[in-house]
């Protein structure tokens, strides 16, 4: 659902400063804690007593409850205000921290964290949808593009925090701190957003609500527990319910003529499909790294959590900095030699990964990780764009909500996938007679490495096929905000 602007062009923008802060600091809070648990596994599953296999769920199953909120953002937004919605929202997530913080097993913790996740899912899209409509318009573009601070810093600062609370203080912290910025969002969420007018809303698609956990979730579960045997009763059992109920989900959201939760009839333009397999690609390649490398750096180079906290830094600087430049040239080239471009750049930092043993120098990491961070700055905005160009015009207002709640899928498969690969790879490695810590586990990591990397050259090879749309031709591109965004 497109959003209305209803700041009047006269409005300066030192009016909106107070919710803006207010937005800025609900948004800052939930992307924080998107990456702050990455780095914290090994200590979590120390502590828990837990399985890689079973605590990689407290990031999987916080992604999979965004992926299941992110499209009912519009509806909620439009029925009860965007408002009401997001001050509710960073409630639920502060609630989800406090019970993660007194969580006592693995089990609850991933309890817990599907309650933060839910919370947190919308209050992403809400932010970008009411920052969008309280903009005066000459100014869109200027405010638009200081939220997006946040959302670099955020994933940044998420490990580097939580690994210095680890290391110092203790893993429950990284979900107390959300209490005092939570509440302090609050209140001035409740002082300083304005009452957008609601708007009448179809029915909400409680179908598509119904079957998306199971299909999602399934999926995800099946791929974890192939670790133990892809013809186990659990892994089985997983792929089973998963596939059943997306095939049920597709056909659901397709026959759906109105607010389906999920709007797969973009699906119809070839090259919005190849685009999007694209950025699937790039999710799953990014999420595995940064679920992977701070564990490698843990477990097999003896780090502290806060040094591989420290290591996600040049990564974000090398995004941060190429991403503005990324922008004007898509202006000039489009969409492919960018994606192409920042795709030769991934594959190129992951397989370099697979050449670093755990008795080597960690500055190696530098180059990889910098060369990751220049891939992702120059191709996200582009092919996010170029997404946007390509969907039938009649469902470009819907292309974020799909976007978006894919990318928290595809992350979590990644991370699921992962962990059954470094799983089963170390059990076949150490049958073969290598000590399973550190040589059969770093000789898993290095088969990660190069399947990530083989994954992005596939993106790559389909990058290639990618055209820029005549609309795209000497025109800009159009800023379609919607509350799935």
């Amino acid at each position: 659902m497109s959003a209305e602007v209803h700041a009047s062009a006269s409005t300066p923008v030192r009016s909106i400063l107070a919710p803006l802060i207010a937005i800025v600091v609900g948004l800052f809070m939930v992307i924080l804690d998107t990456t702050a648990v990455n780095v914290a596994i090994p200590a979590l599953a120390d502590d828990l007593h837990s399985s890689l296999s079973l605590i990689q769920w407290t990031i999987t199953g916080y992604s999979l409850a965004q992926a299941v909120v992110i499209p009912m953002a519009g509806w909620f937004s439009d029925r009860f205000g965007a408002k009401q919605t997001f001050i509710v929202s960073i409630i639920l997530f502060v609630i989800g921290s406090v019970l993660c913080a007194c969580a006592g097993t693995a089990e609850q913790l991933i309890a817990f964290r599907i309650v933060q996740g839910l919370g947190g899912g919308m209050v992403m899209p809400i932010a970008f949808a009411m920052t969008y409509r309280i903009s005066p318009p000459e100014s869109v573009g200027k405010i638009m593009g200081m939220m997006g601070v946040p959302v670099l810093l955020a994933p940044a600062l998420g490990p580097v925090i939580s690994g210095y609370l680890v290391d110092y203080v203790n893993w429950q912290w990284i979900f107390l701190i959300n209490i005092p910025v939570g509440i302090a969002g609050v209140i001035m969420s409740v002082m300083s957003l304005p009452n957008l007018p609601k708007k009448a809303s179809a029915p909400l698609d409680y179908a598509g609500i119904a079957l998306a956990p199971f299909a999602f979730g399934g999926l995800s579960y099946g791929l974890s527990e192939a670790g133990e045997g892809w013809t186990s009763a659990r892994t089985i059992a997983g792929l089973i319910v998963g596939v059943a109920a997306m095939i049920l989900f597709v056909v659901v959201e397709l026959r759906r003529k109105r607010e389906p939760l999920l709007e797969l009839r973009v699906f119809r333009s070839m090259q919005f499909t190849r685009g999007i397999i694209v950025q699937w690609v790039m999710q799953f390649t990014m999420f595995g790294l940064i679920f992977a490398v701070p564990y490698f750096m843990q477990r097999l180079m003896g780090m502290s959590a806060f040094e591989a906290g420290l290591w996600t830094l040049p990564q974000a600087l090398a995004s941060a900095t190429m991403m503005p430049f990324s922008g004007r040239l898509f202006d000039r080239i489009g969409a492919r030699p960018l994606v192409i471009g920042g795709l030769i750049l991934i594959t190129v930092g992951a397989y370099s990964f697979s050449l670093i043993d755990p008795s080597d120098s960690p500055w190696l990491f530098l180059a990889p990780r910098a060369l990751i961070g220049l891939g992702t700055g120059m191709s996200f905005i582009a092919l996010n764009t170029h997404l946007i160009q390509t969907a039938p015009k009649e469902l470009v207002g819907k292309v974020t909500s799909l976007t978006s709640a894919a990318q928290q899928v595809f992350g979590s498969f990644a991370i699921a996938g992962l962990t059954t690969l470094l799983v089963s790879r170390t059990n076949h490695y150490a049958n073969q007679g290598e000590k399973p810590v550190p040589d059969a586990m770093s000789h898993a990591f290095h088969n990660a490495y190069i399947l990530i990397a083989m994954l992005a050259a596939a993106g790559l090879l389909l990058a290639i096929t990618l055209r820029r749309p005549a609309k795209e031709q000497g025109a800009q591109p159009t800023v379609v905000m919607d509350a799935g965004h």
